[in-house]
């Protein structure tokens, strides 16, 4: 759930993960065959498949379900032919929403989208209406317990990173999308493991949700990450504390 706090997203996702195993391993099957199928299937010269085996290990996908899927996109193994698109709409309150699927059938997929969007206070708009709003970063979470803020500062300033933030929770190291995996392998390499870390797209700016138009929001943004099209979900607003518990 990219919108709110990055914080509350990581431990939404988390309460789910057992529920959803099984819509998140089709997910990261069809990322790891698309990335195999435009890039190559060795993940050492593919820095979109390195990072979709990554996904699929920290989610435990089984190491055969990973290489059967990479198979598939070089064409050694049979398989289905997926379509990358990318949808844009509003959500309540006028929150900008962009969404990114992984189809073999868009038809299916925008006509899914849009009832979704209806349902639950938003519509569906024409490409480029919001795409302009959210800038591809790479993002990475770090918990306050393992380093403190000046050091870590100091070792993310040296590898690249554009910008670091300090929340309640912990850090949020920014950086360019062509300087992530420098900056993360930095990170990485002190011995500290992110909560969080990936190539993602950050909105210009936010609205602020409260309400029936909080609650709304957050129940699309359920039901879009919950569908088995959809890779990834955006949106420009921040919903107060208090509105989540």
């Amino acid at each position: 759930m990219s919108g709110h706090s990055k914080w509350h997203s990581i431990k939404h996702k988390k309460a789910l993960v057992d529920a959803k195993r099984g819509s998140m391993f089709t997910k990261l099957i069809k990322e790891i065959t698309v990335a195999a199928r435009i890039g190559g299937g060795d993940p050492e010269g593919n820095s979109r498949l390195r990072l979709a085996v990554q996904r699929g290990r920290d989610a435990n996908m089984p190491q055969d379900n990973i290489i059967r899927a990479i198979k598939k996109g070089t064409g050694e193994l049979p398989g289905v032919t997926y379509e990358e698109l990318c949808y844009e709409g509003y959500g309540p309150g006028g929150v900008a929403v962009l969404v990114e699927t992984t189809t073999d059938n868009k038809n299916r997929t925008v006509s899914e989208l849009r009832h979704l969007f209806s349902k639950h206070g938003g519509n569906m708009g024409e490409n480029g209406c919001v795409a302009w709003i959210f800038d591809k970063k790479g993002l990475i979470l770090v918990d306050r317990e393992q380093i403190n803020e000046d050091d870590l500062l100091d070792i993310a300033l040296e590898a690249g990173a554009e910008d670091m933030k300090t929340e309640d929770a912990g850090y949020e190291i920014i950086t360019e999308a062509d300087t992530f995996e420098q900056v993360k392998k930095a990170v990485e390499d002190k011995g500290i493991k992110p909560s969080l870390a990936e190539v993602t797209k950050i909105p210009q700016n936010t609205i602020k949700l409260e309400g029936k138009n909080a609650r709304q929001m957050l129940q699309l943004m359920e039901k879009l990450e919950e569908h088995d099209d959809i890779q990834q979900v955006y949106a420009n607003f921040d919903i107060p504390e208090e509105e989540l518990s």
